[in-house]
């Protein structure tokens, strides 16, 4: 059962949180409570699974950024968790996940690549493929960023 401090806390949690060192506490004041309790409702939430995914949105273009290209890689299924997890590591990549390939799409591994240019992008490409040794990947480079919207449920 969701209460309605935690429709409040949640309705903050759907905007775009404070950049500051501590955005819970800011949500808190303006919910007269105080840090932890936000903290410990959020997290109560995450437990009993109302609260399935957190995550940020990165507005690459405002952070400097001027290209960006998914890199779809054709990974053995066997070497997918440890590929996964290398990559994902690398500070140029904000989102890296696995898909099923399919007869039509060979690739089953994604990383999103943030670059000044496009020759950055293809240059990290590169080196992604030689510190992974996967050889078979494509680049997809996103001509226009659209509106990033969250759900919103309260």
């Amino acid at each position: 059962m969701i209460d309605e401090l935690d429709k409040k806390i949640i309705g903050f949690l759907q905007r775009d949180l404070p950049v500051e060192p501590r955005p819970y506490k800011i949500i808190a004041d303006q919910l007269g409570i105080d840090e932890d309790m936000v903290l410990s409702r959020i997290q109560a939430m995450i437990d009993r699974g109302i609260i399935r995914r957190f995550g940020a949105t990165l507005y690459h273009q405002g952070a400097g950024f001027r290209a960006n290209a998914i890199a779809a890689w054709n990974v053995p299924e066997k070497m997918i968790d440890e590929i996964g997890k290398k990559m994902a590591e690398l500070r140029e990549v904000t989102h890296c996940y696995q898909r099923r390939a399919t007869e039509e799409w060979r690739y089953n591994l994604y990383t999103m690549i943030h670059g000044p240019d496009r020759d950055q992008c293809i240059s990290i490409a590169e080196e992604m493929s030689r510190m992974s040794g996967i050889k078979d990947y494509t680049l997809l480079f996103s001509e226009k960023e659209f509106k990033k919207t969250s759900m919103e449920y309260y």
